[in-house]
């Protein structure tokens, strides 16, 4: 695994999104969730949809679309979308449908996304999320480039509801190997510790999806 002492604490969570997306969620929860965020000086929040507005001054606010099956219309998930960025969400993660990339469908992994992305226009960074551990290697070059030629900011690894599983380092590599600096790289999914966090970091990670944002930095010096 790679060094924790590769990244300072500092470097680590500015490029975190401290999650909160269980359905049981209430707004005492993302109130917490808030405090927490700003005592941790991470990025980004990421509250389900349902729960915006949400006050967070100083912080990013990003929401889901499609979450977490991503077996949604696609014109439900750029309603959702938009609704979400009208309450003041500036980054959506949506869920592609998983189904469709394992089946070597791409022009329909393809229209997915671009609904998304026209419905928010450009008020809003587009994380599109590939569960890659559902997928196989051809399968997740393949999405990543519809998700460029879709006009996603970002691709993403996991929506950490898969049985398959989360973020993997292999992933991560083959995710950044194939956007070669042109989109970010979000892993999320199943990253509880420093070392998983700094190992897929060093893989080519952006951004990190934590629930667990105060553990994983506590094993980061300053």
């Amino acid at each position: 695994m790679a060094e924790t002492a590769t990244f300072t604490r500092a470097e680590v969570a500015d490029r975190i999104d401290h999650t909160l997306l269980a359905p049981e969620a209430t707004d005492a929860d993302v109130a917490a969730l808030v405090a927490e965020a700003r005592a941790l000086g991470v990025y980004a929040i990421c509250v389900s949809p349902s729960m915006l507005p949400v006050r967070a001054p100083g912080l990013v606010v990003a929401t889901v679309a499609g979450f977490p099956s991503g077996k949604h219309h696609s014109l439900v998930k750029g309603a959702e979308a938009r609704l979400a960025v009208d309450q003041g969400a500036a980054e959506v993660d949506m869920v592609i449908d998983v189904g469709a990339a394992v089946a070597g469908e791409y022009d329909a992994v393809l229209a997915d996304i671009l609904t998304v992305r026209e419905a928010v226009a450009d008020r809003a960074v587009l994380k599109v999320i590939i569960e890659s551990a559902a997928l196989s290697d051809e399968a997740i070059v393949e999405v990543c480039r519809v998700a460029e030629r879709a006009g996603a900011d970002f691709v993403k690894t996991s929506t950490g509801f898969h049985p398959a599983g989360g973020a993997s380092a292999h992933a991560v590599r083959l995710m950044a190997e194939t956007v070669g600096g042109r989109l970010g790289i979000k892993a999320s999914g199943g990253i509880r510790t420093a070392e998983a966090a700094a190992e897929l970091l060093a893989a080519g990670a952006t951004r990190l999806g934590l629930s667990k944002s105060r553990d994983v930095l506590e094993g980061f010096a300053d």
